[in-house]
C-alpha cells in the first residue's frame, strides 16, 4: 500500500510544504512499483491521469491525492491490463461519486485477461536537465556529487533512472548535515556489494544459452534485493533502534 503524507486539507504555506517533488513521488511509488520511472510519471500526466501543481519556476509538485491516484493507475495497469483511457474514465467517475464497476477489457484466454501491448514508454534514461529538475538541485551540487562518485553519467552523457533516487536521497541527507564527502564510505560499500553479486552471476552471463543469460538478469535483481535488505538490517542493528 502506498505510504503518503497524512492530514487534512491545508492552506497557504502549510499545504505547500506537504507537496512532493517528482523525485520524492518516484521513491514513494517504487515501494510497490519498482519499474516506475520519471518518464512514466510524466507520460501519465500528459495523458491526463494526474494534474500536479507547478511552482513559478515550473517544477511539478504532487499532493498525497496525486500520488494515491498514480498508484491506482499503475495498479490497474498491472493487475487488470486496462488501457489508460478506460482507467481515466473509471477514476473520474469514482471522483464524481458514481458507483461504477471495474471494467474487464483486453484479450481473453481461458477466462483470464492477457496483457495488451504496453502503451507507456519503457525508457529508463533521463538527461542532465531532467535529473536536475527531478531532484530539484543545481548544477554545482550535481558536479560535487559526481566528483565523489555518488552519481555518474552513462557513456552518452545521460543518466539511468536510479540516479534520480540517489540524488533525492543525497539531498535529503544533506538537510541533516550529512555532506557528500561523508557518503563516500556508503558508495564504497555499495561497490563492494555489487562486486559480490557480479561475481556470483558472471558465469551465467557468459553462458551461450540465451535463457541462461536471461536467468542471470533475474538472479542479479534477486541478489541485489537481498543485499539491500541485509544492509538495511545491519544498519538498524548497529544503531540499536527500531526503524520501519
Amino acid at each position: 500500500m502506498l505510504q503518503t503524507p497524512s492530514g487534512g486539507a491545508g492552506h497557504g504555506a502549510a499545504a505547500t510544504d506537504r507537496l512532493m517533488s517528482i523525485g520524492t513521488v518516484l521513491n514513494v511509488l517504487r515501494d510497490e512499483f519498482p519499474e516506475v520511472t520519471i518518464s512514466k510519471i510524466r507520460f501519465l500526466e500528459s495523458e491526463g491521469l494526474v494534474e500536479p501543481r507547478r511552482t513559478p519556476s515550473g517544477y511539478r509538485k504532487f499532493s498525497a491525492e496525486d500520488v494515491e491516484r498514480l498508484g491506482h493507475v499503475l495498479r490497474m495497469q498491472r493487475d487488470h491490463y486496462l488501457p489508460l483511457k478506460v482507467i481515466r474514465e473509471y477514476l473520474d467517475a469514482m471522483a464524481r461519486g458514481e458507483a461504477v464497476s471495474l471494467p474487464l477489457v483486453g484479450r481473453q484466454r481461458d477466462g483470464e485477461a492477457v496483457p495488451e501491448v504496453p502503451e507507456t514508454p519503457t525508457a529508463a534514461r533521463i538527461g542532465r536537465a531532467e535529473l536536475l529538475a527531478a531532484a530539484e538541485i543545481g548544477e554545482q551540487e550535481l558536479q560535487e556529487w559526481e566528483s565523489y562518485g555518488l552519481i555518474a553519467p552513462l557513456p552518452d552523457g545521460a543518466y539511468d533512472a536510479e540516479a534520480v533516487t540517489v540524488a533525492t536521497l543525497v539531498a535529503e541527507l544533506g538537510r541533516f548535515g550529512i555532506e557528500p564527502r561523508h557518503l563516500r564510505v556508503m558508495k564504497a560499500a555499495a561497490d563492494r556489494e555489487a562486486g559480490l553479486v557480479d561475481q556470483v552471476v558472471a558465469p551465467l552471463r557468459r553462458h551461450r544459452n540465451p535463457q541462461t543469460r536471461a536467468h542471470a538478469e533475474a538472479r542479479t535483481k534477486e541478489l541485489a534485493g537481498l543485499t539491500v535488505k541485509l544492509h538495511a538490517a545491519l544498519v538498524k542493528t548497529a544503531l540499536g533502534v527500531r526503524l520501519p
